[in-house]
């Protein structure tokens, strides 16, 4: 039966969807008086603080056990000699910087889309339309990262490196080509039930598979013909298990049962262009933000081999602490995005304003302390990795610049998921490549490898000084100063009504074809 020409996304619908779409054609006049919710918090207290450190615990977990996973696989693998520790690392620092950024980086969209979706949807389903869109088109975008995999050899071979680390690479990278969708799927379902919330879930899930990695990459790697080889190939095993354990749980919680946001598999509403375009809009910018900041510190890692055995091995002990201890505000920043997404969702102006500062507030103390403790165990913290006395000096030096680092990384971590909750993410991708390019790599390589500064690796973490904390600084200024947190609600309302209207223009041309 074909469709009346006046049919629009402006047109009226079905009859039971009469009620919800009456108000979302007529979103302007709506977006005049938006109504602040009962009992918001007019103030940045305590209880609101504790809160936030509560829900930033088994995210902080997630994030270790789920970095740990690589970096396990990395030290067995590397019991087989130095070339197989060398082209493991190297494989997973590309696998981060070129592949992992499109889950963590392009899945920073559903953060804004979901989380203002769950708390201000025209239905409880709408967050589940965005979490398949959100898995299929990072899927797409991976594909081109898949293809770089592929052919990788060639492309090291030409910036000089040695030719049987480029074919190693290439190959560990070939495996992983199958485990990368599973990861991909497994981060954009671990947001989905972030925004909702629902934050142990993939903290369990990871608790049951990191032992099953520690067995699968030994057995693979040591106990078969495999060897360096088993390394990726338990690592894919690993990622589709995460995955499918996150999909059971999820489907036994009791708070995503109560929710009802799955809504079952919607192709049609999921490949809308507008929403696809939409959310790329996020996604693309997500990504930028994202791998900007890792691929500095890559180079940082890489300039830092250029100054001697001694400098790369301080740095390595400096990178393998930052890792660990930066789990702290990424995880306050990945409660910020859905904490603000949600509230701009349920129109809470005042309240997603207080939330903000509440957040950059703990955040920088959580990194005083962090630096606290850094700064006091600075003579003797390099003995932990290594007996080299000049390695645990070089540390002990460089060591004042970390510690100082981590309150920039918390204000940034803390600003950056804010911007996320927002839909900013161009912002961030902005402030990371004037500090961290035009800035910090350009003035921390200069001081460490001028002929009359010479400070080595204590002039590149200057340049990373500098660089976060311009970063954190811009970022708060942007959320202090340059928020206009009415019309961020105003946005949010935009976007989830547009989305209504989409899907129930489907859902009327599906009902027109039925009859």
């Amino acid at each position: 039966m074909s469709l009346p020409n006046e049919l629009n996304e402006t047109a009226p619908l079905l009859p039971d969807t009469q009620r919800t779409l009456q108000h979302l054609n007529d979103v302007d006049a709506s977006l005049l008086d938006i109504p602040q919710e009962v009992g918001e918090n007019r103030r940045v207290g305590f209880r609101l603080m504790v809160s936030l450190v509560v829900d930033s615990i088994p995210v902080i977990l997630s994030y270790i056990l789920q970095n740990s996973i690589q970096t396990v696989s990395i030290l067995i693998t590397g019991r087989l000699g130095p070339e197989e520790l060398s082209a493991a690392a190297f494989s997973m620092m590309l696998a981060f910087v070129t592949g992992w950024v499109v889950a963590m980086g392009g899945g920073s969209a559903l953060d804004t889309l979901g989380s203002q979706a769950f708390t201000g949807g025209s239905q409880s389903t709408d967050l589940s339309i965005h979490f398949q869109r959100c898995v299929s088109l990072l899927w797409l975008l991976f594909i081109p990262v898949a293809v770089l995999w592929v052919y990788v050899e060639p492309v090291l071979l030409a910036i000089g490196e040695p030719p049987q680390l480029c074919k190693d690479v290439q190959s560990i990278l070939r495996i992983l080509c199958f485990g990368a969708p599973g990861y991909i799927a497994f981060e954009s379902l671990k947001k989905y039930l972030q925004c909702q919330g629902i934050m142990r879930a993939a903290t369990l899930v990871l608790i049951i598979v990191f032992p099953i990695n520690i067995g699968l990459n030994i057995f693979l790697v040591h106990y078969t013909s495999l060897g360096l080889l088993g390394c990726p190939v338990a690592l894919s095993i690993i990622y589709w298990l995460a995955f499918v354990l996150l999909i059971i749980v999820t489907s036994l919680s009791p708070v995503h049962k109560q929710n009802k946001t799955w809504g079952g598999f919607q192709p049609r509403a999921v490949f809308d262009i507008k929403s696809c375009w939409g959310f790329l809009s996020l996604a693309l910018p997500g990504i930028f933000m994202v791998g900007t900041e890792w691929a500095a510190f890559e180079i940082v890692a890489l300039a830092a081999g250029r100054l001697g055995e001694l400098s790369l091995a301080a740095q390595s002990v400096i990178m393998t602490t930052d890792q660990i201890i930066s789990t702290l505000p990424f995880g306050f920043g990945v409660v910020a995005s859905n904490r603000i997404g949600n509230l701009l969702g349920a129109r809470t102006a005042i309240g997603a304003r207080n939330a903000s500062h509440a957040i950059a507030l703990v955040s920088v103390l959580v990194g005083f302390v962090v630096m606290l403790i850094m700064l006091a165990a600075r003579n003797k913290f390099g003995y932990i990795y290594s007996d080299d006395e000049d390695v645990v000096v070089l540390v002990s030096k460089v060591m004042p610049l970390v510690a100082s680092f981590q309150i920039a990384d918390g204000l940034a971590n803390a600003c950056g998921g804010i911007l996320r909750g927002q839909g900013r993410q161009h912002l961030g991708a902005l402030f990371n490549i004037i500090a961290y390019y035009i800035l910090a790599l350009p003035i921390g390589i200069s001081l460490a490898f001028n002929a009359k500064m010479h400070l080595g690796l204590q002039g590149l973490w200057i340049g990373q000084v500098i660089g976060l904390f311009t970063v954190g600084i811009s970022e708060y200024c942007v959320v202090w100063l340059g928020t206009n947190w009415e019309k961020e609600v105003q946005k949010g309302i935009k976007r989830n009504a547009e989305e209504a209207k989409r899907r129930a223009l489907y859902q009327h041309q599906q009902a027109m074809q039925t009859n």
